[in-house]
């Protein structure tokens, strides 16, 4: 059973809120009882931040001095949003043995999904690693690798049903889909679940709801409009406004890949 200071201090240490000795001794407190777990997170331009933050915010106390933030090359990499995330590992220095390699979706996906050196990499890692993972879009990318042929999997609600299915992947209406080695979430929120999701099946339910409670993840939204089948028409469509190019460029590149 692990701790509410155990996990704390760990989420901490990963936010940089811990004095340096703190982190170091709590770090070498949980590799003394368990393994780190080994996870590569894909960073690339024009992801949505909070698709890493999330996951990485409740896994990084799994992964004390082993959890890499992986571009092809280091250094910040900007989000959709114009926030950017520190890439910590190139694609070349990226540990070749996985337990969890994760993919972020976002503005970003098309490209990735035509980008050589990007579907190179997860291809090779995937090969070796205990999970294979995703939010939001990113599991088209993971789909564009050819890493989810055959396999039921999950997306944001905008490509699920209309990309995925091009791509090889068995399109599933839930928050979290677990098939096999594969874990696939819906858009951007869902990465908290996901994360909780993996969470338990690395380190047992204990662990993922003591994290659930110290990020005190207890959601209660303002509005019911989370999903298409709880917004209005009206909502649905201005959303669909929005998100009508990266739709339109992520059936453009899978169609391309099809062919």
């Amino acid at each position: 059973m692990v701790s509410r200071r155990a996990v704390g201090a760990a989420a901490l240490a990963a936010a940089g809120l811990l004095p340096r000795p703190v982190r170091a001794r709590d770090a070498a407190l949980s590799s003394a009882t368990e393994r780190p777990i080994r996870i590569a997170m894909l960073l690339y331009p024009g992801m949505t931040a909070l698709d890493v933050v999330g996951p990485q915010g409740l896994l990084a106390g799994l992964a004390p001095g082993s959890l890499h933030l992986v571009a092809r090359t280091p250094g910040p990499v900007p989000s959709d949003t114009g926030l950017s995330l520190l890439a910590t590992t190139s694609f070349a220095d990226c540990p070749s043995e996985l337990d969890v390699l994760f993919v972020p979706g976002g503005d970003g996906t098309p490209a990735q999904m035509r980008d050589a050196a990007t579907l190179a990499f997860l291809r090779d890692r995937a090969s070796r690693a205990r999970w294979v993972t995703s939010v939001c879009t990113g599991s088209l990318i993971l789909a564009a690798a050819g890493l989810l042929d055959g396999y039921r999997a999950t997306s944001h609600w905008c490509v699920r049903e209309s990309v995925l299915p091009l791509l090889g992947a068995i399109p599933v209406d839930e928050r979290v889909v677990f098939d096999r080695d594969r874990i696939t979430a819906a858009g951007v929120s869902a990465g908290l679940d996901f994360a909780l999701a993996l969470a338990a099946r690395l380190r047992g339910e204990d662990y993922a709801r003591t994290a659930q409670l110290v990020a005190e993840y207890a959601p209660q939204p303002p509005f019911a409009a989370g999903s298409p089948a709880m917004a209005s028409p009206g909502t649905t469509r201005a959303a669909l406004a929005i998100l009508g190019d990266l739709v339109a460029e992520a059936r453009a590149a899978a169609t391309g890949r099809a062919r």
